[in-house]
């Protein structure tokens, strides 16, 4: 891995609190992600199942965990099944754990090989009244293909018809919003080289400059940082692009005149940064441009301060939707009549801001959070505001990562700039 893991309590910790909230004399069983072929002998890049991950820090492919901490032979309380390598894998793969490197990193002492995975299994699992089992339960998420944790739960029904089985989302929903320490400052080290990046293309950007090109410049202060890479894919989205909320083709040129949306972070550790920017191609925003800016600004500024334990999610976006409103009226782009015989459910503002406010950030982008509980401490929640505008070829989205804390708000990208004078101060620097 290219990052450094510094606190390997966090997956002992995050076990902890895991199997406490099973059913008496249950069984957990969480399987890594799949390898999905990309083409005749490729593979894309893999990227670990998050509540394995979570669970136990390892970031490999064909990885079980197996937890049962009321089991009457102590060795099986807890087990770790890895890809046994060969010669033949570690020349055409490379390194694959060992034992003891599991072992250092996920806490866990008891370990075999994936091959004993079913005997093991079928030597226990009488004992257990419950199994606890994975699925995606993320709603954004709408499932077509069958995949791993899919699968398994078929193959064993199949074997096991009789046991209790229960969904082990229903804790992981509970648990992975709070985030620990450790997982915060995993989360900052993410912004922070995010931060880097974005500072970086300021220097870099000038009329005439390729959408792609900034990309390159952001995966390279990125991999130099040992981040993993982007969290999701880039979107920089210059001139009327930036009015497509999803845009990512990155290759068209930046006109001078135009206003340049990014949309990107930096994956490190599994944890992840999420940063919207929107900066002028020739150095300075126009004045129409600067003002919508200001309200994209004001907007989010006054947004971070309702990111408070006991907010709830629905209040928090109609209230946000009221600024918003305020802040089209005054530019125009909506008039008070508008607002009188708006439809409650499609409100006016949203022909200009078509999508929420924030999201839950963590191990996932949108991290795996109910939308129906309160805020909490402990949550990290984005805050990104947008204002489209398709007629005049503008598009500003600002976005930063805000963690709730006892105290109230606090800013983990407050150190990257954000304000446009100073945007526009270090481009023309």
């Amino acid at each position: 891995m290219k990052y450094q893991i510094l606190n390997f309590k966090l997956f002992s910790q995050n076990r902890s609190n895991f199997t406490s909230k099973l059913k008496k004399n249950s069984l957990a069983i969480i399987n890594s992600s799949d390898e999905f072929p990309r083409s005749g002998d490729q593979i894309y890049a893999f990227k670990q199942n998050p509540d394995l991950f979570y669970l136990s820090g390892i970031d490999q492919e064909q990885t079980i965990l197996l937890l049962f901490p009321d089991c009457p032979n102590p060795l099986y309380k807890e087990v770790l099944f890895l890809r046994q390598t060969n010669e033949h894998i570690a020349i055409w793969e490379g390194h694959k754990y060992t034992f003891e490197e599991a072992r250092k990193i996920s806490g866990i002492q008891n370990i075999y090989w994936i091959d004993e995975f079913w005997n093991i299994l079928s030597a226990i699992i009488h004992y257990a009244d419950h199994i606890y089992l994975n699925t995606n339960e993320n709603d954004r998420y709408a499932h077509t293909v069958p995949y791993k944790d899919i699968r398994f739960i078929e193959e064993l029904k199949s074997k096991y018809p009789l046991h209790h089985y229960e969904r082990a989302a229903l804790i992981f929903r509970s648990l992975r919003p709070i985030k620990s320490e450790a997982e915060i400052f995993y989360t900052q080290k993410a912004c922070d080289i995010t931060g880097d990046a974005f500072r970086r293309i300021l220097k870099f950007i000038k009329p005439e400059v390729q959408e792609y090109e900034i990309e390159a410049e952001i995966i390279h202060e990125f991999i130099k940082q040992q981040a993993t890479g982007h969290a999701y894919t880039p979107i920089i989205a210059s001139g009327k692009n930036a009015c497509i909320l999803h845009y990512n083709d990155n290759n068209q040129t930046c006109k001078d005149g135009d206003v340049i949306l990014f949309d990107f972070g930096a994956e490190y550790a599994n944890y992840n940064a999420d940063l919207s920017r929107s900066v002028p191609v020739s150095g300075k925003f126009t004045k129409r441009q600067k003002d919508v800016y200001k309200s994209v600004h004001h907007v989010m500024k006054e947004a971070t301060k309702m990111l408070v334990a006991g907010t709830i999610w629905n209040e928090y976006h109609e209230e946000v939707g009221k600024i918003m409103t305020s802040e089209l009226i005054k530019l125009g782009l909506l008039d008070k009549h508008d607002v009188e015989k708006q439809n409650p459910k499609i409100p006016a503002y949203k022909k200009y801001f078509m999508h929420g406010t924030s999201h839950h950030l963590g191990i996932d982008v949108h991290d795996f959070a109910s939308r129906y509980e309160p805020f909490a401490v402990g949550n990290i929640l984005t805050c990104e505001p947008g204002i489209y505008i398709l007629e005049e070829g503008l598009g500003i989205r600002l976005e930063n990562d805000i963690l709730i804390t006892p105290n109230g708000p606090v800013d983990l990208m407050a150190n990257i700039p954000i304000d446009a004078d100073e945007i526009e101060e270090i481009m023309n620097s």
